[in-house]
């Protein structure tokens, strides 16, 4: 085995180790921005959908006030606002899921399932501003960031306290039963936004393949020219020494001396080559006479 042969397995099996090394922190920042990437799609469909919410209460809600006491309008309604908002949004975007759930909704619709009653409810209990899951929809895998919905406006338990106290629209258009009994700083339900894991994935393999591709092309040059120089300092120099040590030894006394310039190792073993040969040729004449 050459000695090039050995100084490129030994660089090659230390950029590997290097490689291997650096690798799994690489990986775990990659999926740590690619995660907070993910957070931040949902901090701006969030921030949409509670400026919808509030455009809905202080814009559209005083506009109908007077034509809902004779036809309820849903339209006036900030959660129905919300949602509706992003079911326009998810024609373009399938992939994203945004849903206010209640406990007790006044529209049957907006009811919590059992996943998400249970979430609510752990938002009630923790009193926490955010709870973050990773579940799966429809075969594929999402992260979902769930928001509680509290009651800070008094003026919702018009609606929402009593059945005498709603509006007789509302009761006629969605009964008495439901969406009643709200009380102040209640959780009566959470906004939960779901954004696919895919996005996060891909991303992360993408910058993982860029970061291999680079590094591979960096080992590659610097492979390259380190080669050019070792042949050029090193291994010329000693196939030189090599090839004209041969001639010597075969009794070839014409071979010029090789001398390398420098004050480095191969400089000196030329120095110390020519040392010894002349020792040799000097040897040689004595035993003649």
């Amino acid at each position: 085995m050459g000695l090039r042969l050995k100084f490129n397995l030994i660089l090659a099996l230390c950029y590997l180790l290097g490689l291997g090394l650096s690798l799994y922190p690489f990986y775990q920042l990659s999926r740590s921005e690619a995660m907070d990437q993910l957070q931040s799609q949902i901090d701006v469909m969030r921030q949409q959908a509670l400026a919808t919410r509030k455009y809905t209460s202080e814009e559209i809600r005083p506009l109908l006030a007077d034509q809902s006491q004779v036809q309820f309008l849903p339209q006036t309604i900030p959660s129905f606002s919300a949602n509706t908002v992003f079911r326009n949004f998810r024609e373009h975007y399938p992939q994203f899921f945004y849903k206010e759930a209640a406990l007790n909704p006044t529209n049957t619709s907006d009811q919590a399932s059992d996943w998400e009653r249970g979430v609510i409810e752990s938002l009630q209990a923790s009193k926490s501003d955010r709870e973050i899951n990773v579940r799966q929809i429809d075969n594929a895998v999402y992260y979902t960031a769930t928001y509680p919905l509290v009651i800070k406006d008094p003026n919702c338990l018009q609606c929402h306290s009593t059945p005498d106290k709603a509006p007789a629209s509302m009761i006629a258009l969605y009964g008495g039963k439901n969406g009643f009994g709200w009380k102040l700083n209640d959780t009566i339900g959470a906004q939960f936004i779901s954004v696919p894991m895919s996005i996060a994935e891909a991303r992360i393999w993408r910058n993982l393949m860029l970061f291999v591709g680079i590094t591979s092309a960096i080992f590659l040059l610097l492979l390259t020219l380190l080669n050019v120089l070792l042949n050029r300092y090193v291994i010329a120099p000693v196939r030189q020494m090599a090839k004209t040590a041969e001639q010597v030894s075969m009794g070839d006394a014409s071979v010029p001396e090789y001398e390398y310039p420098g004050a480095d190792e191969i400089a000196s073993l030329s120095r110390s080559f020519n040392r010894m040969r002349r020792s040799l040729d000097s040897a040689m004449k004595m035993l003649d006479k």
